[in-house]
């Protein structure tokens, strides 16, 4: 998905504004000139004037040269720049500025984005994210394996909880490198503190940087959203918008499944929300301190059955960083 239409004709309209307004600079500088330094206009219509007669006797009556023309041309534009600098403007004073010469200011070089484009898309998917200010603090570069105890192993697992962190960063790195043509979704849980926001913060910043887009929601902002949506539908097209966004976008994240006050509403919304994602094969990414059991029991079987067997389980434990870090 990227960007969606809208979206993306705003940044194209943005890039023609650009084009227009350095247009009308060098409009400006245009006529400057000829009204200080009248030649320069007398020189720029003379080459007009010799690429448009020299054109014709070479097709029409095929007298003439192209390097008859060519030095005809460079001879007057050695002219031009020296009245530039006798005057004391600069030689490229009448030529077209870019804010990006790559493209000059369209995008595009060729068939392929410029960079300008790519870094103003992945600027809008930040923003759109919800979280651009928290990436910048929570991502791969700033984890770190380090606060996870290697000694106590988990019951069942057997794994010590670094081990077990190894495997699921793994996973993760896997999510992000398939992402695009592998249709998966995860399931995040364990206890407070032991890292589940972060590493989804970690997935988000790698997938917005390869112009995914991404929405972060907290469970409870989930529900309100989906709330007025439901509710007063044409109360707010900003908030319709949104609810289509949560739907359409190439990963939803739900942070805190559970904290939200559960009730009929909830359970319904969330089942038709993850299960319309699924149909559309749009990725989702829950966290939660629910268990697999308590999800089944806070929500509704089906909720149950469509995570546990569409969903990537991992399960995270070990102490509460948050307190080690203190």
């Amino acid at each position: 998905m990227g960007l969606t239409v809208s979206q993306y004709d705003a940044l194209m309209r943005e890039y023609d504004r650009t084009r227009l307004a350095h247009k009308r600079q060098l409009d400006d500088r245009y006529a400057e000139i000829y009204s200080k330094i009248p030649r320069i206009k007398e020189i720029n219509d003379t080459i007009s004037s010799i690429s448009i007669q020299g054109a014709k006797k070479m097709l029409l009556e095929g007298t003439g040269t192209l390097e008859d023309i060519k030095a005809e041309i460079e001879a007057l534009s050695k002219e031009k720049a020296s009245l530039l600098r006798q005057n004391g403007y600069s030689e490229d004073y009448l030529a077209m500025e870019y804010t990006c010469s790559k493209c000059q200011d369209t995008g595009y070089i060729g068939q392929s984005k410029c960079n300008c484009l790519k870094n103003s898309i992945i600027e809008i998917l930040y923003e759109q994210s919800n979280i651009k200010e928290i990436l910048e603090k929570e991502n791969f570069s700033t984890f770190s394996f380090g606060h996870y105890d290697n000694q106590t192993r988990d019951s069942i697992t057997n794994l010590t909880p670094l081990e077990n962190m190894h495997d699921v960063v793994k996973t993760c790195r896997e999510y992000i490198d398939n992402f695009k043509t592998d249709y998966r979704s995860l399931y995040l849980y364990g206890p407070t503190g032991v890292g589940k926001t972060f590493l989804t913060n970690c997935i988000a910043k790698e997938l917005i940087e390869n112009s995914n887009s991404v929405i972060y929601v907290s469970s409870i902002r989930l529900f309100e959203i989906l709330a007025n949506n439901t509710f007063k539908k044409n109360d707010n097209l900003e908030g319709k918008d949104l609810a289509d966004n949560i739907l359409d976008c190439d990963l939803l994240i739900i942070d805190d499944l559970g904290t939200e006050m559960v009730n009929s509403f909830t359970a319904s919304a969330l089942f038709n929300c993850i299960n319309e994602r699924h149909l559309r094969r749009k990725s989702v990414i829950i966290s939660t301190n629910l268990s697999l059991a308590e999800l089944r029991s806070t929500y509704s079987e089906r909720v149950f059955s469509r995570i546990t067997s569409n969903y990537t389980l991992l399960k995270i434990y070990g102490d509460d960083l948050r307190m080690k870090l203190r």
